[in-house]
């Protein structure tokens, strides 16, 4: 590990992905790296989810979404659902396509994911002089489900890769 990598970026995260609605019939899929348990009882997460994504609107929305912890062998799939925008591309037609995705709690989640949480999202006041590039969710966990064995998608892993560079 270098000494000239920020701390942030020498910590090896989990890459999720998040799988959102409406709660009318449009559903998008989304990357995300900022999410953290931070409460054992009750089960609490907070999540940040970049400004101007469809994910965002969403969320803020319906104020229910699924973080999905992908598996160490779906890396290819950060390149459709972290860098296109689910303003100008329907990822869940693409997944569809590649018969990827199945139902569950009222949302699209990836078949081959290792885990599925359900969250219901409250916004995090921050002081005004606070101007993150992330939305921040304070999440309570509504419902959970192990799926699959296997090890998890990581940073180190995009790295691997060379999809991230951090």
């Amino acid at each position: 590990m270098s000494l000239r990598k920020k701390p942030w970026n020498r910590v090896n995260l989990p890459v999720y992905s998040v799988s959102s609605t409406d709660g009318k019939g449009f559903h998008n899929m989304h990357i995300i790296t900022y999410a953290s348990q931070v409460s054992m009882q009750p089960k609490q997460f907070i999540c940040g989810i970049y400004y101007g994504t469809k994910t965002l609107e969403l969320v803020q929305t319906h104020k229910r979404f699924v973080l999905q912890l992908l598996s160490k062998e779906q890396y290819k799939l950060v390149n459709i659902l972290g860098r296109k925008s689910g303003n100008d591309y329907n990822k869940i037609i693409y997944l569809e396509k590649k018969n990827l995705l199945q139902p569950w709690n009222g949302f699209y989640i990836l078949k081959h994911a290792l885990a599925v949480i359900e969250l219901q999202a409250h916004d995090l006041l921050l002081p005004d002089t606070t101007m993150p590039d992330h939305h921040l969710f304070l999440c309570s966990v509504i419902a959970y489900k192990n799926l699959n064995d296997g090890q998890p998608l990581t940073l180190d892993e995009l790295r691997k890769h060379k999809i991230i560079r951090i």
